[in-house]
């Protein structure tokens, strides 16, 4: 009879930063990215902010795995069906582990971001730790459904909440952009902006422009 047993370990992963944290910057962004991508790769959607003004903190998925059948090609995912709940533990640990490293003394504005698979990770962490943040973005992922309004009751009155999703995204069905919103009214209520852009399932970097100079 086989049996599945649970063991703890500690483990350590990388991440990724762009710019340096300095007194001239004004963001500072914490992005996850979305499934497949490496952090140091998913770093390019923000070589075109300005480098003074912002500092970006992109954690690493830790589960990485060969993408195609030549095995040259490396992604990453947060989370899969299997053991969620525990994995989901892992992960948020790990993340705090990034925060502790590199939360700034003095916060300036500060944007959290999720993109794709990236969004489940940014929501899960936000509400569990109860962090503040300026702006949140969810670009083109889902929120997940275990969440409750209560899970966002913490967030300042100003705290900006941005749905983005590109209008010809193959996932981003009308199905899907009618439950996201009934989700994203329920958790966020009048904080929550629904944004279109042109596009497919991409990272909007013109978006992250508007975000980086408000």
């Amino acid at each position: 009879m086989a049996n599945e047993r649970t063991v703890s370990y500690t483990s350590t992963n990388t991440y990724t930063t762009v710019n340096s944290l300095t007194s001239k910057t004004k963001n500072v962004w914490i992005a996850f990215h979305g499934l497949g991508y490496l952090s140091r790769y998913f770093a390019k959607y923000f070589k075109h902010l300005n480098p003074e003004e912002n500092y970006i903190i992109i954690p690493q998925a830790p589960s990485k795995y060969y993408q195609g059948n030549d095995f040259k090609h490396v992604g990453a995912s947060w989370l899969t069906k299997e053991n969620t709940v525990a994995e989901t533990k892992n992960v948020l640990a790990y993340i705090d582990a990034v925060w502790e490293a590199e939360k700034p003394e003095v916060m300036p504005n500060f944007i959290v971001m999720g993109y794709s698979q990236g969004v489940s990770i940014a929501t899960r962490w936000l509400s569990s730790r109860k962090i503040q943040c300026d702006h949140l973005l969810l670009h083109s992922g889902g929120i997940p459904v275990e969440l409750k309004p209560e899970d966002f009751s913490f967030l300042k009155p100003e705290t900006k909440v941005t749905y983005l999703y590109g209008s010809k995204d193959p996932y981003i069905t009308e199905a899907r952009k009618t439950e996201e919103q009934l989700k994203g009214n329920s958790l966020f209520g009048n904080r929550l902006q629904i944004s279109v852009f042109e596009g497919v399932h991409e990272v909007n970097t013109s978006f992250l422009q508007q975000v980086a100079t408000k």
